[in-house]
């Protein structure tokens, strides 16, 4: 028989008791093991440090009732546990470092912790990153009665009578959940700003917002989470003129010629051949809404210069029309081109350009953003689980071999987050038994090499270029310290006098001096904190449980003061 594991919050308010009268009412924590048909083997408790007695308490009191079960407790560290965003990074980063095991029968205890975090657990479950069933205890519905046992009930998120409590807490989500960084998994810093300069500008300004980034990078998907924050800011305020109720998405890479001109701006009947009917237009359509126009880098500049017209004037005349229609909405676009070098080419609307150019932001690719590659895993996995009806999973080592690779410089991740979406789906597909073994990674990894090498077998894009470059200036940078121990000194002072004062420098010791200098010489030679983490923690990043590279070498530079982005 499988074991069952019971994971939840100590619940400091329900759970508290320090006499001996708390054998008198009923805890939630401990009544798990009271139930004779719910044996419970392993039951792992969250706690906070401050509530360490506590907890000794409970775990003292549930070897008393049920002798066989194991109890397991997780620190965690919630500076505001109704905080939502931060309750559920939290929960996430412990449901992405957690050991699930095969033959375990896992529940999820619902009752104990804050509002928030049930809400935060249920969304994890119902995802798929915790494969488990839900569990709620309760007390004895007579208060008059000392019940410590009281009852529960055990909720599996497939049946359909369970809806109700989807949609209380879908609604419970959108009230607490309206934030971009809150539906932001990242360890990237970088990103993290990016992603918070955004938000600001989302619901503080209705001018032009443009993504630009490499295809893949997940324009259209923050296009439409963008939506949903502006749409929620624009619901709570009476000030917006925009009801935002639509949100209209056209690729402008599929409009070519009179079919470009009559998708966006309509058109009359008669006013080309084949025009049999009037039509309306996409931007018509979007009023009072917005509008994405993804690869607007590839519009005819005829369309450009009525797209301009509609955005200054907010009005414009269908095809074969003498009656200009006005429109109200709000754009966004998104490119794959650099529009600065597009627009110097001739190809794009300088004048339009700088009516977008107000709020422009560039999207990071996959290899720069490497640290977020395991929950970008997990995403997946559990995406591709909720539309399959299935438990995918990694082995132990299968996982690492996969992670380990798709952090190499062999890695070269051409369509960005479209490759390993790709990489998942062909993963998922051929696992047997949803398990994803050593063997299914080896297929993979080769797959992905073939698919990412020219025909004369070369790689094919310039991050290898790149990372042989960072290797050679590593080595000249470790040249260079190659010298007696005075001149090492030496140019270890001229080096940090660069960024640090001079009180702070003549009271680094010797050892910390060259050290610091090393660290700063990588730092400059790579192109990002995650890849200069990975070539410093080359050899000890395996040894850890949760390693972190990126991480790492920001708190190091921390203790000195300095930042990433001010050495490069």
């Amino acid at each position: 028989m499988n074991k069952t594991a019971v994971i939840g919050f100590l619940g400091t308010t329900l759970d508290n008791g320090f006499s001996s009268n708390r054998w008198q009412r009923w805890r939630p924590t401990v009544s798990l093991g009271l139930h004779d048909e719910l044996l419970v083997d392993e039951l792992h408790i969250l706690y906070s440090k401050r509530d360490k007695r506590l907890f000794k308490i409970i775990v003292d009191d549930v070897a008393q009732v049920s002798s066989h079960t194991k109890v397991i407790g997780h620190h965690v560290s919630l500076s505001s546990p109704w905080d939502f965003a931060e309750v559920y990074a939290e929960l996430y980063d412990f449901v992405a470092g957690f050991d699930f095991q095969d033959k375990t029968d896992y529940l999820l205890h619902l009752t104990t912790g804050t509002h928030v975090a049930q809400i935060c657990w249920f969304l994890l479950v119902e995802a798929g990153f915790i494969p488990a069933d839900l569990i709620q205890t309760s007390p004895c519905p007579r208060p008059d009665q000392a019940d410590p046992q009281g009852r529960y009930q055990v909720i599996d998120l497939d049946v359909s009578r369970y809806d109700g409590l989807r949609e209380r807490f879908e609604a419970e989500k959108q009230q607490h959940w309206q934030t971009l960084q809150a539906n932001l998994v990242t360890q990237n810093v970088a990103y993290q700003k990016l992603i918070s300069d955004i938000e600001k500008v989302a619901t503080r300004s209705t001018a032009p917002i443009l993504l630009m980034g490499a295809t893949g990078a997940g324009k259209s998907q923050l296009a439409g989470q963008i939506y949903a924050l502006k749409k929620a800011k624009a619901s709570s305020t009476t000030q917006s003129k925009y009801t935002l109720d639509k949100f209209i998405e056209v690729n402008c890479a599929t409009l070519r010629g009179d079919t470009a001109m009559s998708v966006l701006f309509g058109h009359v009947k008669g006013a080309f051949t084949g025009a049999a009917t009037s039509r309306e237009g996409l931007l018509k359509s979007a009023d009072g809404g917005l509008l994405f126009l993804d690869e607007i880098g590839e519009l005819g500049l005829d369309e450009q210069a009525m797209l301009l017209t509609a955005l200054e004037e907010q009005r414009f005349y269908p095809l074969g029309s003498d009656t200009p229609i006005s429109v109200s909405f709000q754009l966004m676009a998104g490119t794959n081109k650099d529009l600065r070098q597009v627009v110097a080419d001739g190809e794009f609307r300088a004048d339009l350009f700088a009516r977008l150019n107000t709020w422009t932001f560039f999207l990071p690719s996959l290899k720069d953003r490497l640290e977020d590659l395991p929950a970008n895993i997990d995403y997946e996995l559990a995406r591709l689980g909720s539309e399959q009806q299935q438990q995918y999973r990694f082995t132990l080592e299968a996982r690492q071999r996969y992670e380990s690779f798709a952090m190499s410089a062999d890695a070269t991740w051409q369509g960005n987050f479209r490759d390993l979406t790709a990489s998942m789906i062909r993963l998922t597909t051929l696992a047997e038994s949803k398990v994803i073994r050593v063997d299914d990674v080896h297929a993979e990894t080769e797959r992905l090499g073939h698919l990412w090498s020219l025909p004369d077998g070369s790689g094919s894009n310039k991050y290898n270029q790149a990372s042989d470059n960072n290797k050679n200036s590593l080595s000249d940078s470790k040249s260079k310290l190659t010298f007696n121990s005075q001149t090492v000194e030496q140019a270890s002072h001229a080096l940090l006098s660069n960024y640090l004062d001079e009180q702070t420098l003549a009271d680094l010791d010797p050892f910390d001096a060259v050290q610091l200098a090393y660290v700063i010489e990588v730092c400059k030679t790579h192109k990002n904190q995650a890849a200069a983490g990975r070539y410093l923690y080359e050899h000890s990043r395996d040894k850890l449980k949760s390693p972190n590279d990126s991480d790492r070498l920001r708190k190091y530079l921390m203790k000195f003061g300095l930042k990433f982005d001010e050495l490069v």
